[in-house]
């Protein structure tokens, strides 16, 4: 995989030859089912895939989480997946750009931003323009992941600048600065906050400067179990896969 990386002008075939060879080494397992999704759904599709799994006896779904952008750019450079489901609508249109996408994606759930701080918010934050106060030590997902972007996008509704902050490859990293102390506070979707358990708390952002997050969903062109894909998409748009989402916290689409 690192050699895929280091070589952009080859990682289609890269990735292509390292799929055949992981296929190889398993025996060409057809029932695997390999999605690719938003790192804001690691808790809520896990869940999904065990229950996926135990209504298909003989499938076993195996997860890639991870900032859109990146799931995105590997997906266009060949990396052998089923299923895409992005935090946003503009890396979902790259792979649909790209000819990468078969079908119509489908927006399957929604969400929204908060702030959040370590326990006790200790610099007393009370709003995003806080954030941009001196002596402040501000997480934010990278412009081109889709809660940098959103983030962004919010700090404008509120009329306040995108303060200086780190550039974070997902919105999980975000989340661990501020549960660590390294960071004062940090943007996130409100879905992060039970990850972070005791250690952070959340900051409302009001709807007048909040933005909702839509999440598309679609099976692959190139997917090795395309049956598999299409099964799972239509599971997670079922009830028993929406139940699931809203426990966790995301908004029906």
């Amino acid at each position: 995989m690192a050699g895929c990386e280091r070589r952009p002008h080859r990682a289609r075939r890269c990735w292509v030859a390292l799929g055949l060879a992981l296929l190889a080494a398993t025996g060409a397992r057809a029932e695997n089912l390999t999605v690719f999704a938003a790192a804001s759904l690691t808790d809520a599709f896990r869940t999904i895939g065990k229950d996926f799994e135990a209504a298909h006896p003989g499938t076993k779904v195996e997860f890639n989480f991870a900032g859109s952008s990146t799931l995105v750019r590997q997906i266009i450079e060949g990396a052998p997946a089923d299923v895409f489901a992005s935090a946003d609508e503009e890396n979902m249109k790259k792979a649909v750009d790209a000819g990468d996408v078969a079908g119509k994606p489908q927006t399957f759930a929604r969400n929204r931003l908060a702030i959040v701080v370590p326990h006790g918010n200790p610099k007393h934050v009370t709003g995003l323009a806080d954030l941009g106060s001196a002596g402040m030590t501000v997480a934010l997902a990278a412009p081109e992941v889709p809660v940098g972007r959103y983030a962004t996008q919010a700090f404008a509704k509120a009329g306040v600048p995108r303060p200086q902050a780190s550039s974070e490859v997902d919105v999980k990293a975000v989340l661990t600065r501020v549960a660590m102390g390294e960071a004062d506070a940090g943007v996130v979707y409100t879905t992060d906050m039970t990850a972070g358990g005791d250690r952070v708390e959340a900051v409302a952002i009001p709807d007048a400067h909040n933005v909702i997050a839509s999440y598309p969903i679609a099976t692959l062109k190139s997917a090795p179990n395309a049956a598999g894909a299409r099964a799972f998409v239509d599971y997670v748009l079922s009830a028993a896969g929406q139940r699931v989402l809203q426990r966790s916290g995301f908004i029906a689409p």
